[in-house]
């Protein structure tokens, strides 16, 4: 091996180390690499700068604003309610609707939103039909990575293989749709694996509210003279069995009466109830009561107004890493923190020095209207069904012609798929549907960065010959079985590495391998990228492998083991198809 060589070597196994430590932000690490290989000589300013302008880096930032404005305008939001609210009460259809649904919203836009955008209503729709959210969320994120695969704007991978390709290879680059065969086949073997085999080995956890030890409440409300309750008896009211409240007493005029008797309630009655805050805000609404008692609560805000939520970081926050004292949060929010649910533990106490991660969860407690306010703040995610009053519905037709028109001049050819999407993404900015600002939020700069970062590593892999000896040392050790043999290893090793760095790096240093290796081989490249690129999505056995398994950690209460344990037979499926199906469409 050439100095160069083993320089390139270095580097790389640096990187990967970084990457799998995760001590230090990956954008940084990226910039990192990109800086190493300009002062050890291995590529000029120029080649290393130049990922910033490659049409791959301008793709993935123009997929996040239409996909920003897919989330704006509400059109992802009316899908998942049409569909969802179809699924009925059975478990497994259910399952069935929502990975098909996700799955589908992740070919055309990127998996995180598709993700965040459906995760607060299979969260609602399982608390209705009383189904622990850990059934459901590992099968969504999964078909959003697997759904991805189907079109070459998915997944950032899908981009970076179909450039990489075009640059060292002279064999035409993937199109559009040229991923959709392999895509949709790994699609529906992912469900078909997930309801008749990964049902049984989900875990089944409590729903994410009893996680937090929120204490209950004894307050005090006045029966007004519009209440339901007025001439019923504690017993016909139903508050125990329908509201989860425990009416500890009754006053009538200075005199008390306890709840087990005949008596019927009067206008002006005075009930001292206990229960959790939430329940007693929602019977005072639905039985029309007034309460009287403050709670503690900081501000003069009326009870009645006040209401519970559950937010978590979005990936692309700003406020990981900070504490609740760091980002003033009461003030700034107007909100309380109640509990924070912090790698798997809860706390109550010293809220204000918890440092917080992608994946960790609060309850909150305030004004509904700042709860409103929250859906829109892209630091968080309210684990609730987002209001469609706070979208611009209006705008949906014209979102769907500019999304029809972009694809469909990608579809034919007549502009390059970076132009269009770019086009495209200026267009929902222009016509009023995004603004500038909210352009500029919906673009995950942290992924923009890395993949800009790491391309010229590829580029310097390329240069230097380090692609090629890689590719000859698994054509040493697995050539002999074949082609199908060297698909399988670059399949396995890619699948590996997946689990500890993200899926856009994986594919970086990968598919310059992976293109090497059919050179050497003398075959048709695409079907070894292919294969590297299924693989670098199939972050499924870990929940670090991709941020959409760190966004449902939290709300499904699941632990390292689970995602290994559902996550190596769901591999398994798609290798298959990658093994016998893969080269049916793309031979050799």
């Amino acid at each position: 091996m050439e100095s160069d060589q083993w320089l390139v070597l270095f580097i790389l196994a640096a990187a990967v180390i970084l990457f799998i430590i995760d001590r230090i932000r990956v954008d940084i690490v990226a910039l990192l690499t990109l800086v190493s290989l300009v002062l050890t000589g291995l590529l000029t300013p120029a080649q290393a700068f130049s990922g910033f302008a490659s049409p791959a880096v301008v793709t993935v930032w123009a997929v996040f604003i239409i996909s920003g404005a897919l989330y704006r305008s509400g059109v992802a939001d009316l899908l998942a309610e049409f569909i969802l609210r179809r699924a009925g009460s059975s478990p497994r259809r259910l399952m069935l609707i929502i990975m098909v649904v996700v799955g589908f919203l992740s070919a055309f836009m990127n998996n995180i939103g598709a993700v965040a955008i459906l995760m607060p209503a299979v969260i609602a729709i399982c608390r209705q039909v009383k189904i622990s959210p850990s059934k459901m969320l590992m099968p969504m994120a999964f078909a959003a990575l697997l759904g991805g695969n189907m079109t070459l704007i998915g997944t950032p991978p899908n981009i970076l293989a179909a450039d990489i390709l075009d640059r060292y290879s002279a064999i035409e680059t993937f199109q559009f749709f040229d991923y959709f065969p392999v895509g949709i086949v790994s699609l529906v073997a992912g469900i078909i694996y997930m309801v008749f085999f990964g049902w049984k080995i989900l875990p089944d956890r409590e729903p994410m509210a009893s996680h937090f030890p929120v204490r209950e409440y004894v307050t005090e409300a006045r029966v007004r003279d519009d209440s339901p309750w007025v001439d019923k008896s504690v017993v016909e009211t139903e508050a125990s069995d329908r509201f989860d409240i425990n009416i500890l007493q009754i006053r009538h005029k200075g005199q008390e009466i306890e709840p087990e008797t005949n008596y019927r309630l009067c206008e002006g009655d005075v009930l001292l109830m206990e229960g959790h805050l939430n329940d007693i805000v929602e019977v005072s609404r639905r039985a029309r009561l007034r309460l009287l008692q403050d709670w503690g609560h900081d501000d003069n805000e009326h009870p009645q107004n006040l209401a519970l939520a559950e937010i978590a970081l979005t990936p692309a926050s700003r406020r990981e890493g900070q504490t609740l004292k760091d980002m003033d949060f009461r003030n700034r929010y107007g909100l309380s923190v109640l509990a924070i649910r912090h790698k798997g533990r809860e706390y109550t106490s010293y809220l204000g020095e918890v440092p917080l991660t992608l994946g960790d969860e609060l309850l909150v407690q305030g004004p509904k209207d700042r709860i409103l306010v929250l859906h829109e703040n892209p630091n968080f995610l309210v684990l609730d069904t987002s209001p469609l009053d706070l979208k611009r519905t209006e705008k949906i037709p014209l979102v769907l012609g500019i999304l029809v028109i972009v694809l469909s001049a990608i579809t034919a050819r007549w502009i390059d798929p970076a132009t269009a999407l770019l086009v495209g993404a200026l267009a929902m900015v222009l016509t009023g549907v995004l603004t500038m600002e909210d352009a500029y939020r919906a673009i995950d700069w942290q992924a923009v960065f890395l993949i800009a970062g790491l391309l010229p590593l590829g580029a310097a892999m390329e240069a230097t010959g380090t692609a090629r000896f890689l590719a000859m040392e698994i054509i040493l050790l697995l050539g002999g079985w074949g082609n199908l043999a060297v698909l399988g290893g670059l399949f396995i090793l890619t699948s590996i590495l997946t689990s500890f760095i993200s899926n856009a790096a994986t594919t970086v240093l990968m598919v310059p391998i992976a293109i090497s290796a059919a050179l050497s081989l003398e075959v048709d490249p695409r079907p070894l990228v292919m294969a590297t690129v299924l693989a670098a999505s199939t972050s499924f056995m870990t929940p670090v492998g991709h941020q959409v398994n760190v966004i449902i950690l939290g709300p499904g209460d699941y632990r390292f083991g689970d995602y290994t344990r559902v996550g190596i037979g769901l591999t398994f499926m798609v290798f298959l198809v990658t093994i016998f199906f893969l080269p049916l469409v793309w031979p050799f």
